[in-house]
């Protein structure tokens, strides 16, 4: 018996076999899950890499800035599924200007763009997947931790806080339904998206110096089973939370 047996699960951010959300998608099925996959952009190169996955899953594209994919994603999931037990949100995105030393300086509309992409989607994909969301289902977010300032991340990092910030607020005014909404921040990771930050490199060197249980920037395994850990049933009371699985940095001062 897997933890997720019998649930069908929506997986966002897949890209890459690095991607932390292949990484959710791949346990998940391991554990049971049925899951249903959605891309933006290059859908060809997203069922490339699904194909990868334990099972075949179908691929629905969705960009989250754009209203008539939301205002269609439930009917467009439910030709796959009748219900949606969990739903992971790993999508972000700043443009260039937003990001790299430039805060003072980037434009309201690239603001604008990381804060819809990054931080608004979390609640635009959880009202667009409400008539499928299932009794107790569970909707957890990537995040990375906002409560310090990263030199270089910048704008991201504001839209993290931001995030933060919405998980809690759609904790509450979901949970009279059942569901739970929590955030899992994850220490740097060596994928496409970290690529595009200009101090990520800066940042890993650091990370494993400061966590005390160490960080292997190369892993994503202990992010995606907290994830699929919250997914689960395994936290049934447990909603506005953020889950840090970082080695500790998090808790130590620079």
């Amino acid at each position: 018996m897997g933890l997720l047996d019998k649930k069908t699960l929506l997986v966002t951010g897949v890209l890459t076999p690095s991607s932390i959300a292949y990484g959710v998608a791949e346990l998940a099925q391991r554990e049971g899950a049925r899951v249903i996959v959605t891309g933006y952009g290059r859908l060809s190169l997203v069922r490339k890499v699904v194909e990868r996955l334990p099972e075949t899953a179908p691929v629905i594209e969705l960009d989250v800035s754009d209203e008539e994919h939301l205002s269609t994603l439930s009917a467009r999931v439910g030709e796959h599924a009748d219900r949606i037990d969990g739903v992971l949100h790993a999508i972000a995105f700043a443009p260039q200007s937003a990001l790299g030393g430039n805060f003072l300086n980037t434009e309201w509309a690239d603001v604008a763009t990381a804060l819809r992409v990054s931080t608004y989607s979390l609640v635009s994909l959880a009202t667009a997947l409400r008539p499928l969301l299932a009794e107790n289902a569970s909707i957890v977010g990537l995040d990375f931790d906002a409560s310090t300032a990263y030199p270089g991340y910048d704008w991201m990092g504001v839209a993290k806080a931001g995030l933060e910030s919405a998980a809690r607020y759609l904790a509450t005014y979901l949970g009279p339904q059942g569901t739970r909404v929590n955030l899992v921040a994850a220490g740097p990771i060596r994928t496409v998206a970290a690529s595009n930050v200009p101090s990520f490199d800066d940042r890993r060197q650091d990370w494993s110096l400061r966590a005390p249980l160490g960080w292997d920037i190369s892993d994503s395994t202990p992010v995606a089973r907290a994830c699929v850990a919250l997914l689960s049933e395994w936290f049934p009371a447990t909603t506005g939370e953020i889950v840090h699985v970082d080695g500790g940095a998090h808790a130590v001062g620079n």
